[in-house]
């Protein structure tokens, strides 16, 4: 969350800023916010001239008393306080509570570097690496490739879980394993601690590093309980050192977290329901640090050469984005994401998500480090290194040729036993049948379509 005092002293400044967000609603909640803390401060003032009162006037009454004259008055105006005193407590806890709710929905403010925009069609492109693969054949859709080599199966996942979850077979369950191998040790060698972290969190700590909103639209509550699965391992890392004072010596904590995420993905309806792009499951590797705030500049430059570098020693062409405002969410100052070439889609698509949070979440989190002019709250950052299953998508439609095979990049064939295609369950033989199969099932969809479309024009001209 933001710092109350900066809404209280700079107002005008912070509406300028979150003004950029394109959001109306945004700065109505600072508008809410100054006029429920102004009221928390009424109310604050009044109980303390009564808590005031009360102590001169129990003084009043004992003097009178010490004097032996009647105090009738004060004891009866001494007998009402207490109720008017804990009336007015009340209203200032729920006022407070009230004013607190709102400053948690205030986003971030933006740093000045982010391009204005209205939505992720003004994402700014700001470096493009690699170069996009030629093809001498019809590319086919990564949906196509696993089916035809049978190396997943979505269909017998949604028998028994429903869709967006896949079964991963044979070598590409094994090129999944490798992916996460290699980017364990890829961030070891640039000195990222490995940390496997629970895989549920309770609601007090991941109010702390996430928006509220998300709570209906991306988590997975355990009935029953006070726990929530964990959309990413930035979360726990994130709140890991919640409540602590930290020794400034040993800032940055540079962690790498791996852990299997779980997403409603409430929000993407009809978005790629076919294939393994986008799941409800899903396994990822990532960067995490927690830093001094004045080093956060730099070390978010330092998670994004970390996201370039791994995608490039994959071989994979894609674009650096600098996220505008209208597609920021609210916990970043700053983000970056890293788009890879989808050929068959021909489009780019995000595979590395890259923000600074500044004091945004250490301050929900109540994360400080020790300076000799008091504590301050220390700068979160993350950064994807790698979500597994957006990989595979890529590697798939990059890799291929034109017999269907599909060439394992090279820096993880050490990790895969030394192999440099992905094979199939299946024989020769049977491919050819699976692929003859799908190629009937289309062709009669492709009639059946023609005939509906045919039937539907005769009733139009009958109608007619």
């Amino acid at each position: 969350m933001l710092d109350p005092n900066i809404l209280r002293t700079e107002p005008d400044r912070v509406r300028a800023n979150l003004a950029r967000r394109n959001d109306p609603a945004v700065l109505a909640l600072v508008d809410a916010f100054l006029r429920q803390d102004q009221q928390w401060r009424d109310l604050t003032q009044q109980v303390e001239k009564l808590r005031a009162e009360r102590n001169t006037i129990s003084r009043k009454i004992a003097e009178l008393k010490k004097a032996g004259s009647a105090a009738t008055e004060e004891l009866q105006y001494a007998a009402v306080l207490p109720q008017r005193i804990a009336q007015l407590d009340e209203q200032q806890q729920a006022t407070a509570q009230k004013r607190d709710a709102t400053l948690m929905r205030i986003p971030n403010i933006l740093d000045a570097s982010v391009p204005d925009g209205k939505d992720d069609t003004e994402n700014r492109t700001i470096r493009l690496v690699g170069k996009k693969p030629k093809f001498a054949f019809p590319v086919q859709s990564h949906v196509d490739l696993l089916a035809a080599r049978d190396i997943a199966d979505i269909e017998r996942a949604a028998k028994i879980a429903g869709a967006r979850f896949w079964f991963l077979k044979g070598d590409l369950a094994r090129l999944d394993l490798a992916l996460q191998q290699y980017a364990v040790d890829f961030m070891a060698k640039r000195g990222y601690l490995l940390i496997r972290p629970p895989l549920m969190m309770a609601r007090k700590p991941y109010e702390g590093v996430t928006d509220l909103k998300d709570f209906a639209s991306v988590m997975y509550k355990i009935e029953g309980e006070d726990l929530y699965l964990i959309a990413t391992s930035e979360h726990p890392l994130t709140a890991m050192y919640m409540e602590e004072i930290i020794d400034p010596s040993q800032l940055p904590f540079r962690m790498a977290g791996i852990s299997p995420c779980f997403r409603k993905e409430a929000g993407a309806h009809g978005r790629d329901t076919k294939g393994i792009f986008r799941g409800h499951q899903f396994d990822k590797v990532e960067q995490i640090i927690l830093c001094k705030s004045e080093d956060s500049g730099k070390l978010h430059e330092e998670l994004l050469k970390n996201a370039i570098d791994f995608f490039q020693s994959l071989g994979l062409h894609f674009r650096v984005v600098n996220i505008c405002t209208g597609d920021i969410g609210n916990i970043a100052t700053k983000k970056y994401d890293l788009e890879v070439w989808m050929p068959a889609q021909n489009t780019y698509r995000e595979v590395v998500s890259c923000s600074n949070c500044t004091d945004y979440q250490a301050r929900r989190l109540q994360i400080r480090y020790r300076t000799p002019e008091g504590n301050r709250f220390v700068h979160t950052l993350n950064s994807t290194c790698v979500a597994t299953s957006r990989a595979l998508v890529a590697i798939l439609e990059n890799f291929q040729d034109a017999k269907g095979n599909v060439q394992i990049p090279r820096v993880l064939q050490p990790y895969v036993g030394g192999k440099k295609v992905i094979g199939s369950t299946q024989t020769p033989k049977k491919i050819k049948k699976i692929q003859g199969a799908r190629k009937f099932a289309k062709k009669i969809r492709e009639q059946k379509k023609r005939g509906t479309k045919a039937k539907k024009s005769v009733t139009q001209r009958r109608e007619r």
